[in-house]
């Protein structure tokens, strides 16, 4: 098939431009012709909370990327689709994740799909963000009614999905394995490279910081003095996207100086494996979610995981056996990770995580897509 993406990808940086690179790579694997549209202008600059949009580590090998689409210039939407209705691909995908670019996409798949020809199937990240804004329904809505069909990875995703069109075809495909970020190394491997302690044992909070993350209710768990005579550390890996203040006086009210090691800016994919590979359990703490790629990474680096049992979050981590789902409360969070180190959980985990990894690959991505425009 000719297939373009549409969305985020290189020079841009983050977990939406490694999905749609890695998923091009898949398709570009299986013998498809394949082009990535992604942007000149993604966020104007007051809009994003982080230091830089732009990665700094080389542009993915054998990949056709073309930047094309601001997100605020509705003749470059216009442009643009017309561009790609013009090329008559038989299928367009677009990654949809926040209201703000509906707008864009909506209108760029509008002028595509009047060809008659191509294919739109919209993999949703989430239909209603976790930080919600004045008109989010009314510009998803206008998205939602601008492609074919849509692939949700989670289920809490395809249901709300539902409550703006019951007649597309819709389908779920949990979200696949993170393996774009190299081979795991060994713990002493991944430890010297970061400069730790050897003899400590380490949790990873991973990703930008948000408030809907629960960052402040792992630091309150971790604050249980029964932590303290155990060599724990809490390594907090990712740029802040909200209120640093807030964690620091927290750590500081809790007597957590010197307990967790802040790695505060943004990681390059490069440096992704020294992370998780040093860790002991992977900690989502999450108030709300839909799904998460951190999950997909720790499955990767087949590490355990705690996550909380919001949104799609507890679909792909079973409890018991390759982590835990607790409630988003502090003395659940607390109670679990002292039942995963003290009667080390890690070995009876990893067992079972090998297993579990093997349900995420990206042909079972592309099998659901081809599955939806099958019945279209």
């Amino acid at each position: 098939m000719k297939i373009i993406i549409v969305g985020t990808a290189f020079p841009y940086r983050g977990g939406l431009a490694a999905y749609n690179e890695r998923l091009a790579q898949e398709y570009v694997k299986q013998g498809n012709e394949v082009e990535i549209y992604t942007f000149t202008l993604q966020y104007p600059s007051f809009l994003f909370p982080g230091k830089t949009q732009y990665s700094t580590d080389p542009a993915p090998a054998g990949l056709n990327i073309q930047r094309k689409i601001n997100s605020v210039n509705p003749f470059n939407w216009i442009k643009v689709g017309r561009e790609i209705k013009k090329k008559r691909p038989d299928l367009v995908l677009v990654k949809f994740w926040l209201p703000f670019m509906a707008p864009c996409l909506g209108t760029i798949t509008r002028i595509i799909r009047s060809n008659k020809i191509t294919r739109v199937i919209s993999i949703l990240d989430n239909i209603i963000p976790h930080e919600k804004r004045f008109a989010d329904r009314m510009f998803a809505g206008y998205f939602v009614g601008s492609v074919d069909g849509f692939v949700a990875m989670s289920k809490s995703v395809l249901t709300d999905v539902e409550t703006f069109d019951r007649k597309k075809p819709k389908a779920f495909c949990p979200h696949p394995l993170y393996d774009n970020f190299g081979a795991k190394l060994t713990r002493l491997e991944a430890i010297n490279k970061v400069g730790l302690d050897e003899n400590q044992r380490y949790m990873l909070f991973f990703g930008f910081v948000r408030d809907y993350k629960g960052l402040d209710l792992l630091l309150q768990a971790f604050a249980d003095s029964r932590f303290r005579n155990k060599q724990i550390k809490l390594i907090v890996a990712g740029e802040f996207y909200n209120n640093a203040e807030q964690y620091f006086e927290l750590e500081e009210q809790l007597g957590l100086k010197g307990e967790v090691l802040w790695f505060n800016d943004f990681i390059p994919d490069s440096e992704v494996k020294n992370y998780f590979s040093l860790a002991d359990i992977i900690v989502q703490p999450y108030k709300s979610a839909t799904q998460s790629g951190v999950t997909q990474i720790a499955y990767h680096f087949e590490k355990p995981m705690l996550v909380t049992n919001v949104g799609g979050l507890a679909e792909i981590v079973p409890d018991g056996k390759v982590g835990y789902i607790v409630e988003p409360d502090d003395k659940a969070i607390t109670k679990a990770l002292l039942d995963f180190f003290e009667n080390r959980r890690y070995d009876s985990f990893k067992e079972n995580i090998l297993i579990e990894k093997e349900k995420y690959s990206w042909k079972r991505m592309t099998d659901t897509i081809s599955d939806l425009i099958s019945s279209l």
